[in-house]
């Protein structure tokens, strides 16, 4: 049993110090591939820390398997941590680093032997057992330290940020063998940290979006939980529809018109906008925002139709798979983000139009709360 559960956990450093989790409840299943995100400082490591007994709890419950675990030992919750640093003995070989925990607890020659050489098949380290760690990549010191934590065959896999110090190819290549070792012994829960929301999306059963600042006090740590596409599509609050999504939503401020329950009509710079959003509460007049993703706009040739805006290109960046146009629309001091596909032929200068369908568009209150999405979403 691998479940683990967090019941209104909170921590606080010192009496005087402002809470660092506050209320924390989570349930993350057996077997699942749970990715702790969020801005820095919003507690990923320290919720981290806490399942693997690295950090005191102030208050609340955490079970392992549906024991309480809050006063046990490390070496006794069955779980292995993967740090950011490698943390490997440079005197030892791969087969000695990845052994050495199992020779720690006694565990007998053979059975450490067959248990280091399944873990190295698993993360291709076969050839490499007899190198000193000065001889290895950083990706392959990286999957050494993996497999130290494999050959303890812990009912928890704990990573904190793992691919920070790794280059942009290895941190993909590095990530895929993860996501890989994941499926091949899926019995196990993993937690990973990272603030980097591209590793969340693809490597996530389940996202747990931490938040930092005033938002903690009022609203707890946690900002919004659920799979990947659960977050894309149906973010619960600002907060999170601008931290999800890269490049992220574009906000535009408005005031709430009408609404019948499925649609509701905002103006926006003296524009109207429909979007497939319930917000039957709000009053005329009401300030909103209104979020509209890069990707999910269009240029069209007809400034007056429906939900388009007039502006001009101030900027433009050609990715080759895809350009970034930064538009200044007509009545506002932001620019507003486009991402296109391919190379475009737009001009910096340009006049243009962009529109957006009520199917695409977000709401949210003045607090930030997310007004609810109408439409059949594939979450």
């Amino acid at each position: 049993m691998s479940k683990i559960e967090f019941r209104n956990v909170s921590k606080r450093y010192n009496a005087a110090a402002a809470l660092t989790i506050n209320n924390a409840n989570l349930v993350i299943e057996d077997g699942e591939f749970c990715v702790f995100v969020g801005p820095s400082g919003c507690g990923k490591s320290t919720l981290l820390r806490m399942v693997a007994g690295l950090e005191d709890i102030t208050s609340g419950d955490l079970l392992i398997g549906g024991e309480r675990v809050n006063d046990l030992p490390p070496a006794r919750r069955g779980v292995a941590m993967v740090f950011q640093s490698y943390a490997l003995y440079p005197h030892m070989t791969v087969r000695e680093n990845m052994a050495f925990g199992l020779k720690v607890l006694g565990s007998n020659a053979a059975e450490i032997d067959k248990k280091v050489r399944a873990a190295a098949e698993i993360l291709q380290l076969t050839p490499l057992l007899d190198r000193l760690p000065k001889a290895l990549s950083g990706g392959q010191r990286q999957r050494v330290a993996i497999g130290r934590a494999i050959v303890k065959e812990p009912r928890v896999f704990l990573f904190d940020e793992p691919l920070s110090n790794l280059d942009a190819a290895l941190r993909v290549q590095t990530r895929l063998e993860i996501a890989k070792l994941h499926h091949d012994i899926g019995t196990a829960s993993m937690i990973y940290v990272t603030h980097d929301q591209v590793e969340a999306m693809t490597l996530a059963d389940k996202i747990v979006l931490l938040n930092t600042g005033d938002r903690i006090a009022t609203h707890g740590s946690v900002a919004q939980v659920g799979s990947p596409m659960a977050l894309y599509y149906r973010p619960n609050s600002l907060f999170v529809a601008e931290f999800i999504g890269s490049p992220k939503m574009n906000i535009l401020p408005a005031q709430w018109v009408s609404s019948d329950g499925q649609r509701t009509e905002v103006s926006v710079a003296g524009r109207v906008f429909s979007a497939a959003v319930d917000a039957a509460t709000g009053n005329a007049g009401q300030a909103v925002h209104l979020g509209l993703r890069p990707e999910d706009m269009r240029l069209v040739s007809n400034c007056q139709q429906a939900n388009t805006f007039a502006g001009t290109i101030a900027h433009i960046e050609k990715l080759g798979e895809s350009s970034m146009l930064y538009i200044q629309p007509e009545g506002h001091t932001e620019l507003v983000t486009l991402k296109v596909e391919g190379t475009t032929t737009e001009q910096t200068g340009t006049a243009v139009c962009v529109h957006i369908a009520p199917e695409l568009l977000h709401l949210f209150n003045a607090q930030g709360d997310a007004y609810e999405r109408t439409v059949t979403l594939p979450v």
